[in-house]
C-alpha cells in the first residue's frame, strides 16, 4: 500500500486547528508515541530508503515496514514521489521489539512525537510535533486529488507539499535523522 500524504511545514497550530472545525473536520484524539527503528547491522534497508518501525501510543502498538519510493531526475539527483507502507497491528510493543532483535535486526534510532488528529470523510489531518523541528501538518487520504482538495480547503498551495517521512523533513532543518540514535523532546543523541 502506498500512503497518499502531504506534509506542511511550520504550521500556526490555533489558527489551523479554527480552520479545521470550520471545514467541518473532528478532532479525533491527541496521541504521544514512541518509537523504534530498525534495520539490518549492514543498513540494507535504509540504503534502498527503507525501514521496519514498532511504534506505540499506549494504546495501539503497529509494526511497520515503510520506504520511500523515489524517482531519478536528472545528473543523478532523485525525487520523493511516494511511501510505500505495510502495517499490522501488534499486542505488545516491547515483546514486539524484542522480535525485532531476535531476527538480526537491529535498533537505529528511538523516537517520541505527539500528534494531534483530525478527520473529515475519509481525509485525515495530522498535526505533528517532533522534537528540535517546528510542527507541521500532514493531510493523507486514498488520492493525491482528495489530499490537494484538503489541503486548498485550509488555504494551503498543495505545490508547497512534501512527499516523505520526518526524516525529510528534519533534513530541510539541516538533521540528518540516520546520525541519531535517539530523537526526543529531552533531547537528540548521536549515535
Amino acid at each position: 500500500m502506498e500512503e497518499i500524504e502531504l506534509k506542511f511545514l511550520e504550521v500556526d497550530v490555533a489558527e489551523l486547528e479554527k480552520k479545521l472545525i470550520k471545514i467541518g473536520a473532528k478532532r479525533v484524539d491527541n496521541y504521544e508515541y514512541n518509537r523504534k527503528l530498525f534495520d539490518y547491522p549492514d543498513g540494507s534497508m535504509n540504503d534502498r530508503h527503507g525501514w521496519i518501525r514498532v511504534r506505540t501510543d499506549g494504546k495501539e502498538t503497529t509494526l511497520t515496514y515503510k520506504q520511500t519510493l523515489r524517482k531519478k531526475l536528472n545528473e543523478g539527483k532523485e525525487e520523493n514521489v511516494g511511501v510505500k507502507e505495510i502495517e499490522v497491528v501488534v499486542d505488545d510493543y516491547e515483546k514486539t521489539c524484542e522480535l525485532m532483535k531476535a531476527i538480526g535486526l537491529i535498533v537505529t534510532t528511538e523516537e517520541k512525537n505527539t500528534r494531534t488528529r483530525y478527520e473529515k470523510d475519509d481525509v485525515v489531518f495530522d498535526i505533528d510535533s517532533w522534537p528540535f523541528i517546528p510542527t507541521y501538518l500532514e493531510i493523507e487520504s486514498s488520492s493525491f486529488k482528495k489530499v490537494h482538495e484538503a489541503a486548498r480547503e485550509l488555504d494551503l498551495d498543495p505545490k508547497n507539499g512534501i512527499i516523505g517521512s520526518a526524516g525529510t523533513i528534519y533534513k530541510r532543518y539541516g538533521f540528518d535523522t540516520g546520525t541519531y540514535s535517539s530523537i526526543t523532546f529531552e533531547g537528540m543523541i548521536k549515535k
